[in-house]
């Protein structure tokens, strides 16, 4: 059984010619090093740049396949580039390029991934889906599916993290529970890990590769460039190639042999995750509560209104697991609940 892990490593954008043939001169002598547990696959880069900003850099366009070309004669890479729309699917297939990926930002939209999809139909690509930048797992899933029944034989998806409220530490909410759960709704679907996007920044990329190792992933997505500090684009987030090779290095596989406790570790960090999100939810009821305090005092309303607390407990049974074990610990949980958030109003 092939143990290795999937890793696709490039800059965030094709730049220059120069550029390009530097940082893939480096993974070139990375790979004949450090090819034992990580099978370098694609060599990935941008040519179409999605910026929130009109002014930042775009990318270069079609230009860069002639240097991406030269890279694959060269070194023998397979070639990954980021598509967002039909004609970008189209030029990437006369271009032969080997692998595709599809946007956070492209995958919230089925209309325009379905016609990628039109536009890829049959060929040989491989396809790779980045998780929309909601959290949706469902939206997700679906975009697959788009690329499946296009009949894509090679079909990955990859978790780069999401754009949720109050994500103080990464630049993407990394949510594991959502890429663990698509993992079991598509079991013969690659996951991989955009160490980049979900860390913003090079310090945090070992934690989330790890991280991503140690729940199973199946491989890694990473951004290297020859000269960080000079690139046009997200260049906090590119690895030096010998800071790539670092982060490799110290990554710990975990023991295959021993699938109870890699089956207890994936459970635990869900549940750890969950209670995140919990303790979160549970600080922002009370500062609400806090709130509609101060609005019943201004008012001179009652601080008890059973009504409304009812709703409350409805919303719960509504979701309730039909145990009575969990019916027990709903019922004292809403007692406390309500308890406190009187004291809190009083």
């Amino acid at each position: 059984m092939n143990t290795q892990k999937i890793l696709i490593a490039g800059p965030c954008a094709a730049e220059s010619q120069k550029q390009l043939y530097k940082t893939a001169k480096a993974l070139f002598e990375f790979n004949t090093v450090h090819a034992n547990h990580f099978d370098f696959q694609y060599f990935r880069c941008g040519i179409w740049k999605a910026r929130t900003n009109p002014g930042d850099f775009q990318g270069v366009g079609d230009t860069a396949f002639e240097w991406l070309k030269e890279i694959k004669e060269q070194f023998g890479f397979k070639i990954c580039v980021e598509v967002a729309s039909k004609e970008h699917a189209s030029l990437c297939i006369r271009n032969n390029t080997d692998a595709i990926w599809v946007g956070a930002r492209t995958t919230v939209n089925p209309f325009i991934v379905q016609e990628i999809a039109d536009a890829v139909q049959h060929s040989s690509l491989t396809v790779l889906v980045k998780n929309p930048v909601n959290p949706d797992i469902n939206l997700w899933a679906g975009a697959i599916r788009r690329f499946q029944n296009a009949g894509i034989k090679s079909v990955m998806a990859v978790h780069r993290g999401f754009s949720v409220e109050n994500e103080n530490v990464y630049r993407n909410a990394p949510c594991w529970e959502i890429p663990v759960a698509l993992k079991m709704k598509l079991p013969d679907i690659p996951v991989l890990c955009d160490i980049a996007h979900i860390a913003g920044n090079v310090s945090l990329q070992q934690n989330v590769a790890q991280t991503a190792v140690n729940y199973g992933f199946d491989g890694l997505m990473a951004e290297v460039h020859y000269a960080p500090e000079k690139a046009l684009s997200d260049s906090k987030q590119q690895l030096l190639p010998s800071q790539f090779a670092h982060l490799l290095e110290n990554i710990t596989l975990p023991d295959a042999g021993n699938l109870a406790e890699r089956e207890l570790f994936i459970q635990r960090n869900l549940i750890k995750n969950i209670d995140i999100q919990i303790s979160k939810l549970l600080s922002k009821r009370m500062e609400v509560v806090d709130e509609i305090a101060t609005i019943k005092a201004k008012h001179a309303l009652p601080v008890l209104q059973p009504n409304q607390w009812k709703k409350v407990v409805e919303i719960y049974e509504e979701n309730m697991l039909k145990d009575e074990n969990y019916r027990q610990f709903l019922e004292e949980f809403l007692l406390l609940l309500h308890k406190s958030s009187l004291k809190r109003q009083e």
